[in-house]
């Protein structure tokens, strides 16, 4: 392993001098002197792992307060920056001497929490040494590979129950349309529509397909967000952290008992930019041509991964941009109602739920709700390679038929 070490040096600066550490004076000056013994132990020969990690550990402590004080969009840059760097010299202290596999586990999962919560440094230096831990993770035997091929099967054996859609209340479909003809007869007039066959050729439905065992492969190790319960309205809803392996063998697999009257929750990997963060996923996927008739470049579009087992819901809500959900793996349950129809549809009174219905869409309190039954919506069965058009503000309800993976573009 001391080969590691030599490919983590190579991409760090080459002396103190040129290790960059400037901080606005919103950071207090003693917090900067313990960056700045951090920095000098990555380039001493005498500090021991348990000094660099423990002055790591500080950093990591004091930024992590910071961002966990008020409201995220509060949270200064700056601490942000000092979580980054904290983890960076946790990452170098793991990987010091002859690591062990869970210190490298550990690395990886650091340089991850740095991706989630800290901001841009050094040229996304924790990116970089993401790539190289990832190469030097172990990967599955055999005999691993035969069981998990096995209990994959049973999932694809598990017939979805899909929804008869009726004729007149179908989302309309439309194959390849030009951009002229998509702006002037759907973005314009803010009509839903399921475009097919524009994303024939992404490498995600071709030449590496999203199957269990290829997520395992490129993200396994990497630490991503889940949203734990059936939909994030309900009071038990929470979100917690796990590798993508832990989340595919507790919530898709289904190995794992996680309470103790044995009751699984809903997993959901939900409206994570997964791409930013692991790169190999995004070389899988492409914007859609049509998202260059918004009004911001590229840099504007949010594009988010959306991954769970069967039942995972999105309750009826809205959106401030227009949405482009692609879907790659299984097939969704989708319901559109007009904007014009809000007052039919209950929003929430509260200003942290009001862009959300209250009514339970597929199974409506109509003594509750009497309006809900008379709005008129449109439906549909996403499958793979359909791209599903959402205008802005429309509102939308969601329900995964089987398991599933969609990707969203939202853009301006």
């Amino acid at each position: 392993m001391a080969m590691l070490w030599s490919k983590i040096s190579a991409v760090l600066p080459l002396n103190e001098e040129q290790f960059p550490l400037q901080f606005s004076d919103k950071v207090e000056s003693s917090v900067v002197d313990m960056l700045k013994r951090s920095r000098q132990q990555l380039y001493s020969s005498d500090a021991t792992t348990t000094s660099r990690m423990l002055n790591a550990q500080i950093i990591l402590d004091i930024s992590w307060e910071k961002l966990n004080t008020g409201t995220w969009q509060h949270v200064d840059k700056e601490w942000r920056r000092v979580y980054s760097y904290g983890c960076l010299f946790k990452v170098a202290a793991l990987c010091r001497e002859d690591p062990s596999e869970d210190k490298i586990l550990q690395a990886v999962g650091t340089c991850d929490m740095g991706l989630l919560m800290g901001a841009f440094i050094m040229d996304n230096i924790l990116q970089v040494l993401v790539q190289i831990l990832q190469g030097e993770v172990r990967k599955p035997t055999n005999e691993e590979d035969e069981i998990e091929h096995a209990a994959v099967k049973r999932i694809k054996i598990e017939c979805p129950h899909v929804p008869v859609i009726k004729e007149e209340l179908a989302v309309p479909r439309i194959k390849c349309p030009s951009l002229e003809s998509f702006k002037t007869n759907y973005l314009l007039p803010l009509k839903p529509v399921i475009l097919e066959g524009i994303i024939d050729h992404w490498p995600a439905l071709n030449e590496h397909p999203w199957s269990i065992e290829y997520l395992r492969s490129v993200a396994g190790c990497r630490t991503v967000p889940v949203e734990v319960g059936s939909r994030y309205t309900d009071e038990e809803w929470s979100q917690t952290l796990l590798t993508v392996n832990e989340f595919i063998d507790r919530y898709i697999l289904n190995r794992i008992k996680i309470s103790k009257d044995g009751v699984k929750g809903v997993g959901y990997l939900a409206q994570h930019q997964l791409f930013d963060q692991i790169p190999e996923l995004k070389e899988d996927i492409r914007l859609p041509d049509y998202c260059c008739l918004g009004e911001g470049d590229e840099d504007n579009i949010t594009v988010n991964a959306w991954f769970g087992p069967r039942g995972t819901v999105s309750p009826l809500h809205q959106d401030p941009q227009q949405n482009f959900l692609a879907q790659v793996v299984g097939s969704k349950y989708i319901r559109l109602y007009s904007p014009e129809d809000t007052d039919k549809l209950y929003p929430h009174q509260s200003q942290l739920l009001h862009n959300t219905s209250q009514v339970e869409v597929e199974n409506p309190d109509t003594v509750q709700f009497p309006k809900f039954a008379k709005a008129p919506y449109l439906e549909c069965v996403l499958k793979p390679g359909d791209v599903l058009f959402i205008p802005v503000q429309h509102w939308h309800y969601v329900r995964s038929l089987e398991l599933s993976f969609s990707v969203s573009f939202w853009w301006s």
